[in-house]
């Protein structure tokens, strides 16, 4: 299962601007994710590790995909402003 992360296009971030939002501080949570989420970063600094090992790391402009099934945790470093959407 891996992680994903880009630069979107401009017509992929005015789709993921018509989604709902979430916002986070500063903080360290485990997470599972049991549909895809794919994330658009208005605002932020994260590193996620991953249950197998592997460390991603996205920030403010970034798409990110995380695949159904994937457990992690999340390492917010500077607080998160973001549009997500599932599946």
């Amino acid at each position: 299962m891996k992680i994903t992360v880009e630069k979107p296009e401009a017509t992929v971030v005015e789709m993921m601007r018509r989604c709902p939002t979430w916002s986070k501080e500063a903080s360290v949570f485990d997470w599972q994710y049991d549909d895809s989420e794919t994330c658009y970063l208005l605002a932020g600094d994260v590193r996620v590790v991953t249950n197998d090992g592997e460390t991603v790391e996205f920030g403010t402009g970034d798409l990110v995909t995380f695949p159904a099934g994937l457990k992690c945790t999340w390492e917010i470093r500077t607080p998160v402003h973001k549009h997500y959407r599932f599946g």
